[in-house]
């Protein structure tokens, strides 16, 4: 297959359309990788969107020698991942008017039938979200992207997703994450301020408290990171991210209900817990925390409008497709 070929698999008369967004930073070889196993799809793609958050690696202009049809989107600064996922949904939509939308960052390979498992999942009208199993490149699990089972699912809803090999979920990750684009109109794209870390788990909460979510373990993407590292490991400066966020999160994201943030708030101290203990600058991330903290309760997100108003054109999308939430809001 030449790279000015079309994304492989034949659209059938019904069939869903499905628009990939791959959000791109500094690593172009694993970009062309993911941009193979995309065009390499047994289920057809409408079309493919590459956000390029402003890597200096020439990203963008290898991966459009590679595929001239890829839709490139190029930033004029690092929005972070939530800000790139955001921007990348709005042009898919705006754009591309598809019913779903599949998210992943440049270093998600997908497996050949990876989209097509998704879309076998998602045939039922309540369902709005799906994710796939991520493994790191020895096969194993990766621990970075475990899906949080819906503790609160009916028998109902876990008998009809055993039926298709699934799993009733509570949040999903970014990496290789179907959402349906009605879903994504009603309740809103990522929140860009949120930069990295929590962006995800905010999204997929809110999605889901207007239906259904599954993991789909038929569906692999390989998780090409440089390391099986979980969200235990030591994060360095970018714990004042995961403290802000998850403070914005319990306190202003409508994803979660009262009872579920205590939940989740009793994970998340022990979870920086075992961070803590397991650091060797514990002096520095209290730093971060105390950070985390002050800005978290001190401020909130901005609207996407606000966040992302810079960006011309791609401004202009974010603010049609959030039209819709904001109205309803």
């Amino acid at each position: 297959m030449t790279p000015t070929e079309t994304p492989r698999g034949d659209a059938r008369p019904g069939a869903p359309s499905v628009v990939a967004v791959v959000v791109a930073y500094n690593r172009q070889e694993l970009l062309l990788e993911a941009l193979a196993a995309l065009r390499a799809q047994s289920a057809p793609l409408t079309a493919v969107v590459v956000v390029d958050n402003h890597s200096d690696d020439d990203s963008a202009t290898v991966a459009q020698d590679f595929w001239p049809e890829v839709e490139l989107v190029q930033l004029s600064r690092n929005t972070g991942g939530a800000g790139g996922f955001a921007t990348g949904m709005a042009v898919a939509i705006a754009r591309h008017e598809p019913d779903w939308i599949w998210v992943m960052d440049d270093d998600t390979i997908p497996t050949e039938t990876a989209l097509a498992e998704l879309l076998e999942a998602t045939d039922r009208p309540d369902v709005v979200l799906a994710g796939s199993r991520v493994v790191w490149t020895d096969g194993s699990d990766h621990p970075m992207n475990t899906p949080r089972r819906n503790p609160f699912a009916k028998k109902e809803e876990l008998r009809a997703a055993a039926e298709r090999g699934a799993t009733p979920v509570r949040s999903l990750s970014f990496v290789s994450m179907l959402v349906s684009a009605k879903r994504v109109k009603e309740a809103g794209l990522p929140i860009a301020d949120y930069f990295i870390w929590n962006d995800d788990f905010e999204f997929s909460t809110r999605m889901l408290r207007g239906g259904r979510g599954l993991y789909v373990p038929g569906s692999v993407v390989v998780h090409k990171t440089k390391a099986r590292a979980n969200t235990d490991a030591d994060p360095g400066a970018r714990f004042y991210f995961e403290v802000r966020n998850k403070v914005w999160l319990m306190v202003f994201s409508r994803g979660l209900n009262p009872l579920e943030k205590a939940v989740y708030i009793g994970s998340t101290l022990r979870r920086w817990v075992r961070t803590f203990r397991a650091s060797r600058q514990r002096r520095f991330l209290f730093t971060q925390l105390r950070r985390g903290l002050v800005a978290g309760f001190g401020s909130r997100p901005r609207l996407n409008a606000d966040a992302l108003s810079d960006l011309g054109p791609v401004t202009e999308a974010v603010v049609k497709v959030e039209a819709p939430a904001r109205r309803a809001a």
